[in-house]
């Protein structure tokens, strides 16, 4: 009465199992409705080295990151066009009519006691060129000729009827305190540049970190596809012993709890199978959304199967050596470096802020007068006629206190950004110990995890020749196929972690690019 009541147990058992796992997974073969139609499948083949490419030239991170970079570069331009040249053209033309309120002499003649009208006519063109120069002046060249005509009963009393008068002028202003000097006046274009320098890092780190991420989902799909087989082969041999013991039963040499216990030991591993093939699934499509295809693509039911196999050999390492390979080519050093030198520029700056303005101003300019435009421009050259000066403007707002916070507030954010470099350096240098202490240790476990495999291996084949003999219970077979599909898991798992390790490594020393050599543009 009680073996059959344990029958009923087991047997319900793999019952519940199995439609747990039809619900679950009904594409599977063993439960599948065949009045359904298959679900179709495209498998594609991808290595490692292809997802990488895959996932950067669709990765909407990295094309941010380059429309950032190329926004930095238009910055460098923008501080740059400060100091090009502007030139300005204006043409006017004026007519005033006026009554004369006192006689002209030479023009108004005997006509004393009426109002006379004075009609002027003024036509004007002015171009003007000026530009900010990268010493903080200004030069600025003003020509403007005019032509001007009167009414012909008034124009008695002038020379020239129409007159037409031509006037150059040079001004220059220079700064001689506050913005002086050529270092001065490229502040902002260097810091411009350095944004551009510390964008194209921040960049470079965004691929990195893509690449890495497609190589740790790659490896976890290696292990998820491998440990598939590890868990058919534990069902399999799970099957074997169910089979054997169904027929010595049959022969009367084993009673039916062998059985039940072997039935029990399938039920289990067809669940672990189950969930096998589910994690095989997961990542699979976590590596797809890292390879960006378009939505109806995702919607498909593509199976990639990688190509690559994990590394097992130990690579040379240098603690000393990665470390120095890290400072030397990690982005956020290179950051850090230019965040010190803007904030040093900066401070430079508000410092030549403090300073009063006093600036030189000089002008000097020729005029000529003429009958037509040709005896104008000559005379306007010859000359004969000029003006010139010179001056100095000094100006300094009372306390200056704007100025002198300012200068406050750039010391200490100079200071925050050499902190921040030597906290950067510290971070990379314990980031180091500690990938490489990782795959130092994760190569140890590849070697303790075998032993452990072998060793396994020997003890359920010394297990399954007692069972032979009959020295041996089906209890004690399945706890060492159990054991050593476990001891399988974890080499598989100490492989692959020691290849995420490696992956781990690269993006620590920056290295990442160099294993498939790329360069970026």
């Amino acid at each position: 009465m009680n073996g059959t009541s344990s029958t009923r147990i087991y047997r319900l058992t793999i019952m519940v199992v199995t439609g747990w796992a039809c619900m679950s997974l009904p594409h599977t073969a063993w439960c599948w409705d065949v009045t359904q139609p298959l679900p179709t499948e495209r498998r594609e083949t991808v290595s490692l080295a292809d997802a990488a490419v895959r996932a950067l030239q669709n990765n909407l991170d990295i094309s941010i990151s380059r429309q950032n970079r190329e926004s930095r570069l238009a910055d460098i331009i923008i501080e740059q066009s400060k100091f090009d040249p502007n030139l300005s053209i204006n043409g006017q033309y004026n007519r005033t009519v006026n009554p004369l309120n006192r006689p002209v002499f030479g023009g108004t003649g005997d006509l004393l006691g009426q109002i006379t009208t004075f009609d002027q006519r003024n036509h004007s063109l002015t171009l003007d060129a000026q530009t900010n120069l990268i010493t903080g002046g200004n030069l600025d060249v003003n020509y403007s000729p005019a032509r001007n005509s009167v009414n012909q009963n008034v124009a008695r009393g002038f020379l020239f009827n129409p007159a037409w008068t031509g006037g150059l002028a040079f001004t220059f202003t220079q700064p001689l305190l506050r913005n002086a000097g050529i270092a001065i006046n490229k502040t902002f274009i260097k810091v411009a540049q350095n944004n551009a320098i510390v964008e194209q890092h921040v960049f470079r780190d965004r691929v990195m970190t893509v690449i890495t991420s497609v190589e740790q989902t790659y490896w976890e799909v290696v292990f998820a596809n491998d440990n598939l087989k590890v868990a058919q082969a534990a069902l399999k041999a799970a099957e074997e012993l169910l089979a054997a013991n169904r027929a010595k039963t049959k022969a009367g040499v084993m009673s039916i709890v062998d059985v039940l216990q072997a039935e029990a030991a399938v039920a289990s591993r067809v669940e672990q199978v189950l969930v096998a093939e589910k994690a095989i699934r997961d990542q699979e499509d976590q590596l797809r959304r890292l390879l960006n295809p378009g939505e109806e693509d995702l919607r498909q039911d593509v199976r990639l199967t990688p190509v690559d196999p994990p590394v097992t050999v130990l690579e040379p390492l240098s603690l000393q050596e990665a470390i120095d390979t890290a400072i030397e080519q990690r982005p956020e050093i290179t950051q850090a470096k230019k965040n010190v030198e803007t904030g040093e520029l900066n401070k430079q700056f508000a410092r030549n802020q403090l300073l009063p303005t006093l600036s030189l101003q000089g002008t000097i300019g020729l005029a000529g007068l003429g009958g037509d435009y040709g005896e104008s421009f000559t005379r306007n050259f010859s000359g004969d006629f000029y003006n010139y000066g010179a001056g100095l403007v000094l100006s300094y707002p009372l306390g200056n206190r704007a100025a002198v916070n300012t200068y406050s507030k750039r010391k200490l954010e100079a200071q925050n950004a050499e902190v921040a470099l030597a906290n950067v350096r510290q971070q990379i240098i314990v980031g180091i110990r500690e990938a490489v202490r990782r795959v130092q240790t994760d190569f140890k476990r590849i070697e303790t995890t075998r032993s452990a495999r072998i060793m396994a291996e020997k003890q359920l084949q010394a297990e399954q020749e007692r069972l032979k003999v009959g020295l041996s219970t089906t209890r004690f077979v399945l706890e060492f196929q159990r054991d050593l599909a476990t001891a399988q898991g974890n080499e598989l798992r100490a492989i692959v972690d020691y290849n995420k390790s490696l992956s781990n490594l690269s993006r620590h020393k920056a290295t990442t690019l160099d294993r498939y050599h790329l360069e970026l543009s």
